[in-house]
């Protein structure tokens, strides 16, 4: 009988690995599917994208290797976007590097910063590659629960002094995956403070950037002084810009640290097709104005759902970013046996919070990722669904 590794029977079970099996169980059972689990907006890519690719696809050179250098054109136009965007300036070629989507990213650099007795602190919830890639470095996760009690923030001063003692990595995210949550100014200076006394880096994942209401603006963890000297910091055209089949984004960091990361890469892929590279390049010469639509749509939806949450008996706060709503479910009620009633009795696809890790138990997520009318319709299903409990 094979025998696997330690580190693969370490990893958790990952949050959507069995649903697209139950989706299309009920699919060809008839069900009317209303699926608001997997952030993936139903909008269509940027029209810039698609044209960019299309001629790019004609030129033969466009289908060779791209190793890790990728298209300078890329490169530059995420150091532009940046600069742009929050006022700062990277070297294209040294501090900045081309990803398959930030996920990957985020790993590689768990794998290039990581040992076997380092400890790197996971938010719970959180993204599931944050607890992957530690325990894949080989390397211990130490769980800190993001709660209402700290606006589902990671205070490091709470965090036991024995285990900052081991601690080498932390991952940040703001606006964040899944709470909705976003950091104040002064939360995100006194964490890069914390960690340079404690020589820690910060994985700082930042895909949401852009998909903000309400007058709110999220920062760069890089507009923090002292931040370049321990961050990395991971943006993605997958939410932003609804892209996310085209595994693109990019890290930005200290030279040093990004040359780590390139340096695993290497080893385990060989760079994001150019065409995709060159389609990427041509959405962010156009950044503002594309997200600029998205975010219209998304703050429509947010608008519908909530309200309509609301009169299906749920209490969920209105986000001020990202294209989520966590939702609390009343005490006592599992949010995996609530996702299971919802899929199998109304049709609807949720997450549960215990999906991003045990200290999530109670809450469930719900993506703005169809239209009004549908997330209407769910939310009354739910509601069906919680009156019956």
């Amino acid at each position: 009988m094979t025998e696997f590794s330690k580190r693969l029977a370490a990893l958790p079970g990952y949050p959507m690995a069995e649903l697209p099996a139950i989706k299309r169980r009920l699919i060809q059972q008839g069900v009317d599917l209303i699926d608001v689990g997997a952030g993936d907006a139903d909008f269509p890519p940027p029209r810039v994208a698609v044209a960019a690719l299309t001629q790019a696809i004609q030129d033969p050179a466009m289908s060779r290797y791209p190793f890790q250098i990728g298209l300078p054109a890329f490169r530059e136009a995420a150091a532009a976007y940046l600069k742009r965007r929050f006022g700062l300036t990277f070297d294209a070629f040294a501090e900045l590097h081309p990803l398959l989507g930030s996920k990957e990213g985020i790993a590689h650099f768990a794998a290039a910063v990581l040992d076997p007795g380092d400890v790197a602190i996971v938010p719970d919830p959180g993204y599931a590659v944050y607890h992957g890639g530690t325990v894949l470095a080989g390397a211990e996760p130490y769980l800190y629960a993001l709660t209402a009690r700290t606006q589902f923030l990671l205070e490091m001063e709470e965090i036991p002094k024995d285990v900052v003692r081991r601690t080498k990595l932390v991952y940040l995210n703001y606006p964040n995956n899944p709470t909705a949550a976003v950091a104040p100014r002064d939360y995100l200076e006194r964490t890069v403070e914390f960690c340079e006394r404690h020589d820690i880096l910060i994985a700082y994942d930042n895909p949401y950037c852009e998909i903000t209401f309400d007058g709110y603006v999220a920062p760069s963890i890089f507009e923090i002084p002292g931040a370049r000297e321990v961050a990395v910091e991971f943006h993605s055209l997958s939410k932003s810009f609804c892209m996310t089949g085209w595994r693109l984004g990019w890290a930005v960091g200290k030279r040093e640290l990004i040359a780590a990361m390139a340096k695993v890469k290497n080893y385990v892929d060989t760079g994001a097709f150019l065409a995709v590279q060159a389609a990427g390049a041509a959405v962010l010469g156009d950044a503002e104005e594309i997200i600029r639509g998205y975010v219209a749509q998304f703050r429509e939806r947010r608008d519908a759902m909530v309200p309509a949450l609301a009169a299906s008996g749920f209490d969920a706060e209105v986000p001020r970013a990202t294209l989520y709503v966590w939702v609390p479910l009343p005490e006592g009620l599992g949010s995996g046996a609530f996702q299971r009633r919802a899929i199998e009795e109304a049709g609807v696809v949720v997450l549960p919070g215990s999906a991003f890790g045990p200290g999530a138990e109670g809450f469930f997520r719900v993506a703005l990722t169809v239209g009004t009318a549908r997330l209407r319709e769910a939310a009354e299903r739910l509601g069906k669904v919680l009156a019956a409990v």
